[in-house]
């Protein structure tokens, strides 16, 4: 599906990585691992197309996603750092502006898998970071996507939350879909078979 091809990062003079090619296939739920600095958003945002390389290439399918845009952005969604949704609007409202395909049951159902029933009519702005992010992941249970990229999509999230994530992972992936993301949490037992993608600390240019 996802070939990362000898892609080098250069931050603030500092390499964050070089020559760093891996494949991501169908099935498949993948871990970016590293010290801080050492360029694990950065290599998601490569990935994603937010950014370009100092050199390499992202394939999809064997095709530069820079040449493929539309289709690319039909099959990715990214999720960052920041929850990525619209503060003047509801829950509710911004599932369904992402999802405008949804009707209403499956945008509640998608609230309720993330805890935020109660809260669909409140503006987003009066909800916690927390609340705010988990927003943005019951997105999760409305795309239909085929790579997950997703930045430390743990964070903020409680134990049993956790186990629900991960266990969504797991279906997307045995439905032939991928995931890839970033934490500094420890996966639960049961996910210690996540395959993962160590970077090391960046060094001067």
């Amino acid at each position: 599906m996802l070939e990362a091809k000898n892609l080098t990062c250069i931050r603030d003079e500092r390499f964050l990585f070089s020559d760093l090619s891996f494949l991501v296939s169908a099935g498949d739920i993948v871990q970016i691992e590293g010290p801080n600095g050492a360029g694990k958003t950065s290599l998601l945002r490569l990935l994603a197309g937010l950014s370009r390389p100092e050199s390499g290439e992202v394939l999809w399918h064997q095709q530069d996603i820079r040449q493929q845009r539309d289709r690319w952005h039909s099959e990715l969604l990214y999720l960052g750092h920041q929850p990525g949704v619209k503060a003047v609007l509801t829950p509710l409202e911004n599932l369904a502006f992402y999802h405008a395909g949804c009707d209403e049951d499956q945008l509640f159902a998608a609230l309720e898998a993330v805890d935020l029933l109660g809260f669909e009519e409140l503006a987003v702005a009066q909800l916690s970071a927390g609340q705010q992010r988990r927003v943005a992941l019951a997105r999760l249970w409305l795309s239909r996507a085929r790579l997950w990229i997703l930045d430390e999509p743990l964070t903020a999230i409680d134990k049993s939350g956790v186990e629900k994530l991960m266990s969504l992972f797991s279906q997307h992936a045995q439905q032939g879909g991928a995931v890839i993301l970033t934490t500094h949490q420890d996966l639960p037992d049961a996910f210690q078979t996540v395959r993962k993608i160590q970077l090391t600390a960046a060094e001067a240019v």
